[in-house]
């Protein structure tokens, strides 16, 4: 899990960490290099909580730090899947355990960066007891009308159905499998695992809104010229998890011929936008994270001091 064992000799003096600190925030918000700088004064040791990021082979479609970058510091559970293979937040969660637990034994401190918001919250929460999908019922289920799903669940589920998207079949029938093995709506099920009082802490990073879509829509930029289309053009093979990860379809759909270049940059931009919106709102709900709002004034360094002013036992 580990990419670079040689770090493992130094930072094994001093108490054990009792927990692991949490770096989350919107892509392109710059968490990976305020990670870098906090690890590098912490003695921390770097954990992945991207779930496209655990992928082989999307570097720069992920914006993955780099070779430079994780060597400076450990950097656990990236590129640690090949494309081809299924990830799930309760895979992931399983794994991210298990380098938490091994970091903390060698006394250094684990810093879990990423937007991923299911998987950090598979690590804070431990994952949802929401039951498991049941073949019988799916199979009954995927066989009715779109518009017979949603009837069914809006009656079941008001509340649920009034904050999925009704549009996308694959939320309500999953949403309706809940209600009905549940036995009550599926709503009140993720309340009463969200509302459970926990001990974590970490940090939310965010910016100005504005000022984090230019970094998205110029990041954008430098993976073309980094060399996004010959990434993706390589891929082959793809599980459904990896082919979800921004990029992959649009630069597919440029390579293709079906849009020019220019087309297929701005569908990314906006994608990332909407995605970086999302994860924003995502983690504003979770009441663990403190808020560090920075500027492009600031540098990793000075985020740094910000945190540490925060938290000043790290």
């Amino acid at each position: 899990m580990l990419e670079t064992a040689e770090h493992h000799s130094s930072g094994n003096a001093g108490p054990r960490p009792a927990a692991p600190f949490y770096l989350v925030g919107a892509t392109g918000v710059g968490k990976s290099s305020i990670a870098l700088a906090l690890a590098e004064r912490c003695g921390g040791e770097i954990v992945n909580a991207d779930a496209y990021q655990l992928y082989d082979g999307l570097d720069i479609v992920t914006a993955k730090p780099n070779q430079a970058d994780r060597a400076r510091v450990p950097h656990h559970l990236y590129g640690i899947f090949p494309t081809s293979e299924h990830i799930d937040a309760a895979k992931y969660e399983r794994l991210g355990r298990a380098t938490i637990a091994e970091i903390l034994d060698r006394r250094r401190l684990p810093l879990v960066v990423g937007g991923s918001g299911l998987y950090v919250k598979a690590l804070t929460h431990g994952m949802s007891p929401l039951p498991r999908s049941e073949p019988v019922l799916r199979a009954e289920l995927e066989a009715r009308s779109d518009e017979e799903l949603i009837a069914q669940f809006e009656s079941l589920d008001p509340a649920g159905a009034a904050t999925t998207n009704l549009k996308n079949r694959r939320y309500v029938i999953r949403a309706l499998e809940i209600c009905l093995l549940g036995g009550r709506p599926m709503s009140e099920q993720k309340t009463a695992w969200q509302s459970e009082p926990l001990a974590y802490r970490g940090v939310l990073i965010q910016r100005d809104r504005a000022e984090l879509y230019e970094r998205i829509n110029a990041r954008t930029q430098m993976m073309v010229a980094a060399g996004l289309l010959d990434e993706v053009r390589a891929l082959d093979g793809l599980s459904e998890t990896a082919e979800k990860a921004i990029g992959i379809r649009e630069v597919q759909s440029h390579l293709r011929g079906e849009i020019n270049l220019a087309t297929c940059i701005d569908k990314i931009q906006q994608a990332t936008r909407r995605y970086a919106k999302r994860q924003i709102n995502w983690f504003s709900r979770e009441p663990g994270f403190t808020s560090i709002c920075i500027t492009s004034t600031d540098d990793p360094n000075s985020a740094v001091d910000r945190i540490l002013d925060a938290f000043p036992d790290l």
